[in-house]
């Protein structure tokens, strides 16, 4: 069974970085985009960063300049960087794997992680 595990949330403060990672299991993704996708209280799910298998990234306008996504084909992990964190950055953030269509879109991803909680206070 193909399963995507993120791990590195937490409560931070404002201004304080946090790494995430995703390590899925079951299969190799170093040839799929892969994106990362966050969810706050009350909102729909949201793009934040995607990265093609070649390296091109993609970000949302809220992240760019602070976030950064990466991956380790030879670990087959993917990495999103988050530094300056605000308030509003307060999200279960999820792992995805593209399948087809806008790598924005979360319709376009077939797998999911189960999701890491993200919390930054004022």
């Amino acid at each position: 069974q193909v399963q995507l595990v993120e791990s590195g949330g937490g409560l931070v403060q404002a201004g304080d970085s946090l790494r995430l990672s995703c390590a899925p299991s079951g299969r190799t993704f170093s040839s799929y985009a892969m994106g990362w996708f966050r969810q706050a209280p009350g909102k729909e799910r949201e793009f934040v960063a995607s990265i093609t298998w070649s390296g091109n990234t993609y970000y949302a306008d809220s992240v760019k300049g602070r976030f950064t996504i990466s991956r380790d084909n030879a670990k087959n992990t993917v990495y999103l960087q988050m530094n300056s964190l605000k308030p509003e950055d307060t999200a279960v953030y999820y792992c995805a794997a593209h399948r087809t269509g806008s790598i924005v879109a979360s319709s376009s991803y077939g797998y999911w992680g189960q999701g890491t909680q993200v919390t930054v206070s004022s």
